[in-house]
């Protein structure tokens, strides 16, 4: 091995080791094919699809009708004690609605689509400009807690790419004491196999990505 060479104490040469024109074939091979699995399995990890079999089914109240109409026929199918709705206030029409949060406004939905008024237990969240998801679930947890309802699992039913999050922050609130499972009401809006090809695909993984891995190491982003 040859050793360090210095020159007038200004300049010196270190011998390295570097990567060989097959070594660099190598590296550039092992990362496009890393490439290419995050970019084909990583719409089907956020939309997890992993549904239990549950008391009550929880919705996110944000979500679409379409969503909502979704976690009906979930509702009826699995015959689920009862359906929990969550929601922030209204943050448009609160002032000519009824119904001032979004926990109510998807409660009357539901009402509006066949489940019966008293399966249905709205759940106002507190308002909160961070920390979204988490303070849903904490909330939750409170109401469960001091409720006489007895529910030991629940599947939480949001949508599309936000649902891993979603699964992560009521696992961390709701676990051990409850069993946590999760269902995700696919985008319609884009190909989820393709879902590169598209603006509102490419924005909702980017964004929902970036929001996982921020809420899996700190807790939660939205």
């Amino acid at each position: 091995m040859p050793k360090m060479i210095k020159l007038w104490g200004l300049l010196e040469y270190k011998p390295q080791w570097t990567l060989t024109l097959k070594g660099w074939f190598l590296l550039v091979l092992f990362l496009l094919t890393l490439t290419m699995i995050v970019v084909t399995q990583i719409h089907s990890f956020l939309a997890v699809q992993s549904p239990i079999k549950a008391d009550a089914l929880l919705i996110e109240g944000w979500v679409s009708d379409s969503v909502i109409k979704g976690a009906v026929t979930e509702y009826n199918q699995e015959h689920y004690q009862v359906i929990i709705t969550t929601g922030l206030p209204l943050d448009r029409g609160f002032y000519l609605s009824q119904y001032k949060n979004y926990a109510e406004l998807t409660a009357a939905t539901l009402t509006a689509l066949g489940i019966p008024q008293n399966k249905i237990i709205p759940i106002a969240i507190p308002v909160t400009k961070t920390n979204r998801t988490a303070t849903a679930a904490k909330t939750v947890k409170d109401w469960l807690t001091h409720s006489e309802i007895k529910i030991k699992s629940i599947n939480i039913y949001s949508f599309d790419v936000h649902t891993r999050r979603s699964w992560l922050l009521y696992q961390k609130r709701l676990s051990p004491d409850l069993k946590v499972g999760a269902i995700a009401h696919l985008a319609e809006d884009y190909d989820p196999h393709f879902w590169w090809t598209y603006s509102a695909g490419f924005r909702s993984i980017s964004n929902e990505a970036l929001a996982y891995v921020y809420a899996l190491l700190f807790g939660d982003f939205s």
